[in-house]
């Protein structure tokens, strides 16, 4: 691949310390390849590749994806779309994720997700790993002897892989384990975003430990990029009337300001100088050139102070509402 104009200053930014180069947006392909494996669309396979093709011609130079992805589906595909395409070009990344195996979460069953990984993606290694929702699990298990974590920071000293990322989604949980000062980069979900700022204080703490921050699922799911009345639900949960009520006022804001939330939400995220890439989901090829404009469009600012009024109190953040 020929390198790609940058579409925008600053759209190549090295991620924290980690010395790499990502994207100001990220292709997520947490979609890839779920067609094939619910069954649902049998027939997605070619989609899947060319989406992937597409993000390969476009500014577009980090794909995030995780070894439990669509059961190993979106690892595929990527695959073969990168051996279709001939490899990875100038500056592209691929970031994965290490995933348990059922409630298997031990060093042992590290080692074999990250084989698995390279296996289906055919690369030799990977820039960067993430350990992934580890607080589905007792923190003892993962961090313990023979757990994930010892597994994955072995690796690291080996070389296997060069970064260290932490991946997941409540806060209290995360941070637990970011304060264990082990990690180089974190991913945020649904926590980050024009209407929740659950993760407000992570990121801070992250930034502050000059760690990489990639933020994923800035629109919640879906709501935040939908038509008026399409969605209910803010990351898979039910939404407040109050949250749906904040929203349909910063839509009309939006409006008034000749965008739409979609983009506005996707921009709150790219804007963020200790955002240093936003995640973004890609399941069809058309999806990447629509994504690339709205991140570089040219907003007015007096859009992000009449935004920010309307921000929803923190009790209908999602980590409040779980309790």
């Amino acid at each position: 691949m020929a390198q790609q104009q940058e579409p925008m200053p600053g759209w190549y930014r090295e991620l924290g310390g980690t010395g790499l180069v990502v994207s100001a947006v990220t292709a997520g392909t947490s979609a890839v390849g779920r067609g094939t494996a619910t069954g649902e669309d049998p027939d997605s396979g070619p989609r899947d590749v060319a989406t992937i093709r597409a993000v390969l011609d476009s500014p577009i130079t980090t794909i995030d994806t995780s070894n439990g992805y669509a059961d190993g589906w979106s690892e595929r595909r990527i695959g073969e779309a990168l051996r279709a395409a001939g490899g990875l070009g100038p500056g592209q990344l691929v970031i994965s994720k290490v995933d348990p195996r059922g409630r298997d979460f031990s060093g042992d069953r590290v080692r074999a997700s990250l084989e698995e990984s390279l296996e289906r993606l055919s690369l030799d290694r990977l820039p960067l790993v993430h350990l992934h929702d580890p607080d589905h699990f007792e923190f003892g298990e993962v961090t313990g002897k023979g757990g994930a974590l010892e597994a994955l920071l072995a690796m690291r000293e080996e070389g296997t892989i060069e970064s260290l990322g932490l991946a997941g989604g409540r806060v209290a949980e995360i941070t637990r384990y970011l304060e264990l000062g082990v990690f180089d980069a974190l991913l945020v979900h649904n926590r980050w975003t024009l209407v929740d700022r659950s993760a407000g204080a992570l990121v801070a703490a992250a930034a502050e430990r000059g760690m990489g921050i990639m933020n994923a699922a800035v629109y919640g799911g879906g709501l935040l990029a939908g038509a008026p009345g399409e969605r209910s639900t803010y990351a898979y949960r039910p939404a407040p009337e109050a949250l749906l009520r904040a929203i349909e006022a910063m839509r009309e804001v939006c409006i008034a300001h000749d965008t739409d939330l979609a983009t506005a939400a996707l921009q709150f995220s790219v804007r963020d100088e200790r955002v240093h890439t936003t995640v973004v989901g890609m399941s069809r090829p058309e999806r990447v050139e629509v994504t690339v404009e709205a991140a570089t469009s040219q907003l007015p600012e007096a859009l992000w102070p009449e935004l920010e009024a309307l921000v929803p109190p923190e009790e209908l953040w999602i980590e409040s509402r779980l309790g």
